[in-house]
C-alpha cells in the first residue's frame, strides 16, 4: 500500500464563499432597509405638514369653513346696496370621490342685483373686489357674461345671470369625502333684518309669528352678513302690497321679482304664481 498523497482533489464541502461577496449582500440588505425608512418618514411628513394636492384629500367639514367664508368675501365684493340674499347650505349626497367610495358636495349662492344690461359690469366690478389671490375674472359663457374664480383648498366659485334682474354667485366644493360633515356657521339672534321681514309679511298679510330661517356668512372684517327668509306661502300677493315699504322706488321690480331697501336691509320677494317667498338681508359693512 503506496504512502504518496494524491493531489488535485478539492475538498468535499465544496469551496467557501469569497469575503467580499457576502459583505456586498449584508450592505445591500442595510441600505434597502434604510432606503423603506425613509420613504415611510417621508410620507409621514408630507401628510403632516404639505397642504392638500386633490380634492380627495379634503374632507367636507374642512372645506365647510372655506366656503363659509367665501360666502362672505362675495357678500363684501357686491356691496350692502347689490346683495339680495344669501343662500342657505345644500349638501349633495351619494357622489362617488373615487370608484369605491361615496362622498358629498357643498353648494352656496349668493343673490346680487342687476338690472338688465349691466351684468358684466356688476359682475367685473365684483371680481374686482375679490382677494387677488382668487384670481378672479369675467369672460365669455353659454348664456353670457360668466365669473370664475378660485377660493382655495378646491373651492370653485362661479357668477351668472339668471336673466330677471339678478344673477347668481356660486360656491362649491365639487365631490369630496364627507368627514364630520358640514357644520353651519351659528346664527345668533335676529337683528334688523327679521324685524324688515316682519312688516313685508303683514303688508302681504301673510302670518308673521313663526321664525324665520337665518343664513349667514362671515364677512372680512368679522362682522357676519345675515338673511332672514321666510317659509313658502301661498298666493296670491300682489307686489303692489310692498310699495309702501319701498317708498315708491324698488330696486327691482320685474315680475314676479321685487326688491326694495328699508335702511340698511334689502328685502327681496318672490311673487310666482304658486309661491311667495321673502328674503331680508343685511349685508357686509364696506
Amino acid at each position: 500500500m503506496s504512502g504518496a498523497v494524491q493531489t488535485g482533489w478539492a475538498p468535499s464541502s465544496g469551496p467557501a464563499a469569497p469575503a467580499p461577496a457576502r459583505r456586498r449582500r449584508h450592505w445591500l440588505l442595510v441600505a434597502s432597509v434604510l432606503w423603506a425608512v425613509l420613504l415611510a418618514g417621508l410620507a409621514w411628513t408630507s401628510v403632516r405638514d404639505d397642504p392638500p394636492t386633490v380634492r380627495e384629500q379634503r374632507t367636507l367639514d374642512q372645506a365647510g369653513p372655506i366656503v363659509d367664508r367665501a360666502v362672505g368675501e362675495l357678500a363684501r365684493a357686491a356691496g350692502p346696496a347689490g346683495l339680495l340674499e344669501l343662500g342657505p347650505a345644500r349638501i349633495r349626497s351619494g357622489c362617488r370621490v373615487t370608484p369605491l367610495s361615496d362622498g358629498a358636495a357643498l353648494r352656496r349662492e349668493v343673490g346680487v342685483l342687476a338690472p338688465a344690461g349691466t351684468e358684466r359690469a356688476v359682475l367685473t366690478g365684483i371680481a374686482d373686489r375679490l382677494p387677488a389671490n382668487w384670481r378672479a375674472g369675467v369672460g365669455p359663457g353659454l348664456d353670457g357674461p360668466e365669473l370664475r374664480a378660485d377660493a382655495g383648498e378646491f373651492v370653485a366659485v362661479g357668477g351668472r345671470s339668471t336673466g330677471d334682474g339678478r344673477v347668481r354667485l356660486t360656491v362649491e366644493t365639487g365631490c369630496r369625502p364627507v368627514g364630520s360633515g358640514y357644520t353651519p356657521t351659528p346664527a345668533t339672534a335676529a337683528g334688523p333684518e327679521a324685524a324688515a321681514l316682519t312688516a313685508a309679511l303683514t303688508a302681504l298679510d301673510r302670518p308673521a309669528d313663526a321664525a324665520p330661517e337665518l343664513v349667514t356668512a362671515p364677512c372680512p372684517g368679522g362682522a357676519l352678513a345675515r338673511t332672514a327668509r321666510s317659509a313658502e306661502l301661498d298666493p296670491p300677493a300682489p307686489a303692489a302690497a310692498l310699495a309702501p315699504l319701498a317708498g315708491g322706488a324698488p330696486l327691482l321690480d320685474n315680475p314676479p321679482v321685487y326688491a326694495y331697501r328699508v335702511g340698511d336691509v334689502t328685502v327681496l320677494a318672490e311673487l310666482g304664481p304658486d309661491v311667495v317667498r321673502l328674503a331680508a338681508t343685511v349685508g357686509c359693512p364696506d
